[in-house]
């Protein structure tokens, strides 16, 4: 298993969490910084270390939470620190820095295991149709709808607003997507993904262009709440007799 330790401490690994020195894991160490991961390889865990300050460590762990990193998040605290952990952390798991490596590899499998469920297509997401407010993608047909009205997507326009789609709510790096969808061997630069989300944007229409979120110094995301309230408006005026144009 890879694994991706956060941590300020000089003597990382034996420091933070020594258990780990004993399993056959790899381990990166790079600062707890949400820059370290969103241009990297972020493995198959990150462990955050948690130990000394809890409000740092809860800020970077609830920041990688929001920010789409496809690897497990695990944070890594004292015991005393259980006490301030909560459900914004946005971890999958935690464990003590005195863990045996028994417990340590026990829990790094349940923090995979709970990622991969959690990531798994949204509900909206049925038989190769995503569906996010009034917006509907078909998978099979490679075709997308918005109200009804069939949007004239490249192909590349349209895997991109399909994988934004399925992860509703989720903010998406320039480098996290342009991996996605443009893969590893891409030369182009992250300016690609602007480009396509400007033509998203323009076909969407000024109605709904905001369906696609933009999180300043981050990257975007489809927004869920946006997608809702269009839809809501749009039934609340058809009830009323006034449909929205």
């Amino acid at each position: 298993m890879r694994l991706v330790l956060m941590t300020s401490a000089r003597q990382a690994t034996t420091e933070v969490l020594p258990a780990l020195g004993l399993l056959a894991h790899q381990v990166r160490v790079v600062p707890p910084e949400l820059s370290s991961l969103l241009d990297g390889d972020a493995g198959d865990v990150v462990l955050v270390d948690a130990r000394h300050d809890l409000v740092s460590a809860r800020t970077l762990c609830s920041l990688l939470a929001s920010t789409g990193v496809a690897a497990s998040l695990v944070a890594v605290l004292s015991e005393g620190g259980l006490v301030a952990l909560s459900a914004d952390w946005g971890v999958d798991d935690v464990v003590l820095d005195t863990a045996g490596p028994a417990e340590v590899d026990a829990r790094l499998k349940w923090a995979t295991a709970r990622r991969l469920a959690a990531t798994a297509p949204a509900d909206g997401s049925e038989g190769g149709v995503t569906k996010a407010g009034e917006l509907v993608i078909d998978e099979h047909s490679y075709s997308a709808k918005l109200r009804g009205r069939p949007l004239d997507l490249t192909y590349k326009e349209f895997e991109l607003l399909k994988y934004l789609a399925q992860h509703p709510g989720r903010v998406f790096s320039r480098a996290q997507l342009l991996q996605e969808i443009w893969g590893y061997d891409y030369f182009g630069g992250t300016r690609t993904v602007d480009v396509h989300v400007r033509r998203l944007r323009a076909k969407l229409g000024t109605e709904h262009e905001a369906l696609i979120g933009t999180v300043r110094n981050v990257g975007y995301k489809l927004d869920q709440q946006v997608a809702d309230a269009t839809a809501a408006a749009n039934v609340a005026a058809v009830e009323t007799g006034v449909p929205l144009s």
